[in-house]
């Protein structure tokens, strides 16, 4: 997507996601409105699924694909290519950061303990998983609120595996719906741009 075209996006964007599975672009500018700058909101604290504290200031200097993650949705399968795609570009700076929730359709019921056996055994993954989250409503975690509410392309998240792509730096750079899939142009070719 053209860059200069984003500003004229951000309008639609506030109003909700996107369902027609198109990515957004960021300008590279934070906005006057954005509550957190790009250092405080790195150093916003969750957990790996093992438990162990972590924030995005541990990623800076990879190029990181964050993905709302679940085990009984239509898109799951998604795992598959996440892992690919995090196989295929993990040595040049690439990292997947899978967050579990279950606000949409109740589409992961399991513990974190479930959740990674699951993602092992059926997927094989080996990027990193986090704890469970919530990512939309009242108890949204505050990297998520910052990610639809705060950072350059605001706009709630629609269903399970959204993608936030993050630069090297930490910026969110670009968003993708559901529908687009890890080995899709779009995304490889925004990764790529990034590597």
């Amino acid at each position: 997507m053209n860059r200069l075209a984003l500003p004229a996006l951000l309008g639609i964007l506030a109003i909700g996601c996107q369902s027609d599975g198109q990515s957004n672009r960021d300008s590279g500018e934070m906005t006057a409105e954005t509550a957190m700058t790009t250092t405080e909101y790195r150093t916003i604290p969750f957990e790996t699924i093992d438990g162990e504290p972590t924030s995005l200031d541990a990623y800076v200097g990879n190029v990181v694909l964050i993905v709302n993650v679940a085990s009984k949705c239509g898109f799951t399968p998604q795992y598959e290519g996440l892992q690919a795609l995090y196989e295929k570009h993990k040595e040049s700076g690439l990292v997947v950061l899978g967050f579990p929730a279950n606000n949409f359709g109740g589409q992961e019921p399991g513990t974190n303990d479930e959740i990674q056996s699951f993602c092992t055994t059926n997927y094989g993954v080996s990027f990193p998983m986090m704890a469970k989250v919530s990512v939309k409503g009242d108890d949204k975690h505050p990297l998520f609120t910052y990610l639809t509410e705060e950072s350059p392309l605001p706009g709630e998240i629609g269903w399970n595996f959204n993608k936030f792509l993050l630069d090297r730096e930490g910026n969110l750079v670009a968003r993708f719906e559901s529908r687009v899939k890890p080995q899709s142009d779009e995304l490889v070719g925004e990764i790529s741009q990034l590597l």
